[in-house]
């Protein structure tokens, strides 16, 4: 089992399986809610959550130790998770969330676009095509054919 927490695949399966509940469960509780108070609210429950996790495993004191360069990628990157979730929220305040995600998913075709060209990191021909079937199957999914 342990050997199974070490491992970034389990990880991101996690990571997926929860995403997936959190479309259906952001659907029905922005439910006659303003999609940014919704939004508002999700948030500071993370906050709260991922705060209770840091003191619970002993991490609080990494705090101190984060760089500048770290913390300025970090704060940007948060930034991007509020625009994202904002937007993803409007969405789904006015689509369906089976129709959302998977456009919410493009992130995925992005991430390998930016992961090569700015990070340096490789794909095969198998991923790229991999890629390029979760671009296609999120536009048919979209399209509502």
């Amino acid at each position: 089992m342990s050997h199974l927490l070490q491992s970034w695949r389990f990880w991101a399966l996690a990571a997926a399986g929860f995403a997936a509940l959190t479309a259906i469960l952001a659907k029905l509780g922005v439910s006659g809610v303003p999609s940014d108070v919704a939004t508002f609210l999700r948030t500071a429950v993370i906050l709260i959550f991922a705060g209770l996790i840091v003191v619970a495993s002993g991490q609080a004191s990494g705090l101190a130790q984060i760089s500048g360069r770290s913390l300025v990628f970090l704060i940007l990157s948060g930034l991007a998770t509020g625009a994202s979730w904002l937007c993803y929220f409007r969405a789904l305040s006015l689509g369906d969330a089976a129709r959302v995600a998977p456009l919410d998913k493009l992130s995925v075709v992005l991430v390998a676009i930016l992961g090569t060209s700015l990070l340096g990191e490789t794909l095969s021909l198998a991923a790229w095509t991999g890629v390029a079937l979760i671009a296609a199957g999120a536009a048919l999914v979209a399209s509502g054919w």
